[in-house]
C-alpha cells in the first residue's frame, strides 16, 4: 500500500484531479475534459494515469456536481409519492414566495408530477399520537406508481418529525414491493418540523438517487476491476466525507459537494498563509462559485434552495452561485445589451479556442484574446 491518495471533481467542462503523496507531501495535478456521455469515463482514465497504481491507493475521495445539476436541469428520475390524505399539494404550495419580485408572472413545476402523488389515509397529530391508523393503502398506491412508470418513491407523512412510526410501516411495505429499491423516507432524510421543506429535501433525494447511484456504482466497479480495494469516498455538501454506498442512499447529502470540498481546501491553504478569513472563489467551466471562510472554517447554512420553491434542508457549506463560468456564451440580446451566460459551450464543443469545433465565444476566449491566459501553456499549450 503506498501513501498516495487522489481526490477528483467532476464539473460540467473539466474533471480535475489531485494526487497526493501523505508522507512526502509530492502532488500531482491532472486536468481533463469531462465525458458527458458517461462522466465515470473521464474519472478513470485519470486516476489511472494517476503517479501510484490504482491498487495501490490508500483513498480516492470523489466530488461531484450530478446531483445539483440533475435538478437545475430537471434531467432526474420519474418519481412518486405517497403522503397524508389531504396533503398531495404540498410540494407545490411550498411558502408565501413569487419566482419574480415583480409583476405577477412566472410557474413553478414540482419534482414529482401531481399524478405521480398518491395520498392514503393516516394521521398524527403535532405530538406523534395516532389519531388515523395506517391503512393498507400503501400496497395499492405503490402498484399505481409502478404502473405509471416511477422509478422512485417518497413517503412523506404529516408529523412523521414527531413519530415516525407509519413512516417506517409504509417503508417495510416498499421494501417488500419496490422493484428498484429507491425509496426515501422524509423522516429518515430530514427528522425536522416543516411539512414543506422535509418533503423537498426528500423529493431531491428519490430525484437523483437513481442516476446517482448508477454513476457510483459504475466508478466503483470500475475501480474494483483495476485492484481498488476501498470504498470509494464520496463528498458531502457540508466538506465531509461519507461512502459510495451511504451517498447512494442519501444523495441529498451530496448537493453541492463538488463546491464545498473548494471552499474547504481554500479555508486549509488560507489558513497556513496566515489568513483565517478570505473569501474563496472558484471558477468552472459552467458556474463561479463564491463562499466566506471565517477563523479558518468554512461558513455553514441548514438550508439553500436550488431553485425556486425546491428547498433542501441539510447542512451545506454556505456557497453562492452564478451562471459566470469560463465556458459561459457571450450574446447580444434583442435590446442590443452584452448578456453572459448561464449557457455553457460545456466540455464538447467547448470555448473556440479549444479547437473543437465551437462557434460562439466565450468568457475563456476573451480572457485569452485579453491576453489573461497564457496560450503556450493553458490548455496543454493546445
Amino acid at each position: 500500500m503506498s501513501h498516495w491518495q487522489t481526490g477528483v471533481d467532476v464539473g460540467g467542462t473539466n474533471t480535475d484531479l489531485l494526487s497526493l503523496n501523505r508522507e512526502t507531501g509530492e502532488y500531482k495535478v491532472d486536468k481533463l475534459s469531462t465525458t458527458s456521455s458517461d462522466q465515470s469515463l473521464a474519472v478513470i482514465q485519470g486516476i489511472e494515469s494517476g503517479p501510484s497504481p490504482v491498487a495501490e491507493l490508500a483513498a480516492v475521495v470523489h466530488g461531484t456536481t450530478i446531483a445539483t445539476n440533475a435538478v437545475l436541469e430537471r434531467k432526474g428520475a420519474r418519481c412518486g409519492l405517497i403522503t397524508t390524505r389531504g396533503f398531495r399539494d404540498i410540494l407545490e404550495l411550498g411558502r408565501r414566495t413569487r419566482p419574480n419580485n415583480y409583476g405577477m408572472t412566472g410557474s413553478f413545476e414540482p419534482l414529482i408530477d401531481r399524478d405521480l402523488r398518491l395520498e392514503v389515509n393516516e394521521r398524527l397529530d403535532a405530538r406523534g399520537r395516532v389519531l388515523l391508523p395506517l391503512e393498507d393503502e400503501v400496497r395499492i398506491a405503490l402498484n399505481t406508481l409502478h404502473e405509471l412508470g416511477a422509478e422512485a418513491v417518497v413517503i412523506h407523512f404529516l408529523h412523521a418529525y414527531a413519530n415516525p412510526v407509519h413512516e417506517q410501516r409504509a417503508a417495510e411495505i416498499a421494501r417488500a414491493n419496490w422493484p428498484t429499491g429507491f425509496i426515501s423516507i422524509s423522516s429518515d432524510i430530514l427528522r425536522e418540523v416543516r411539512e414543506f421543506e422535509r418533503g423537498s429535501t426528500a423529493a431531491v433525494n428519490a430525484y437523483v438517487q437513481p442516476i446517482l447511484s448508477s454513476y457510483l456504482s459504475r466508478i466503483s466497479d470500475r475501480l474494483q476491476e483495476v485492484g481498488f480495494g476501498h470504498d470509494l469516498l464520496v463528498m458531502q455538501g457540508n466538506g465531509g466525507t461519507l461512502t459510495a454506498p451511504a451517498a447512494t442512499r442519501q444523495p441529498v447529502q451530496t448537493v453541492m459537494s463538488g463546491p464545498a470540498a473548494g471552499a474547504v481546501a481554500a479555508a486549509h491553504i488560507g489558513h497556513q498563509s496566515g489568513f483565517d478569513n478570505v473569501i474563496a472563489c472558484d471558477m468552472g467551466g459552467t458556474s463561479f462559485d463564491v463562499s466566506v471562510i471565517v477563523g479558518a472554517t468554512p461558513s455553514l447554512s441548514a438550508e439553500k434552495d436550488l431553485a425556486y420553491g425546491i428547498p433542501v434542508r441539510v447542512p451545506m457549506v454556505d456557497i453562492h452561485t452564478i451562471g459566470a463560468g469560463g465556458g459561459s456564451i457571450a450574446r447580444v440580446d434583442s435590446a442590443g445589451l452584452l448578456r453572459v451566460g448561464p449557457e455553457s459551450a460545456g466540455a464538447d464543443p467547448g470555448p473556440i479556442c479549444y479547437g473543437l469545433g465551437g462557434q460562439r465565444s466565450t468568457i475563456t476566449d476573451a480572457n485569452l484574446v485579453l491576453g489573461y491566459l497564457n496560450p503556450h501553456f493553458f490548455n496543454g499549450g493546445a
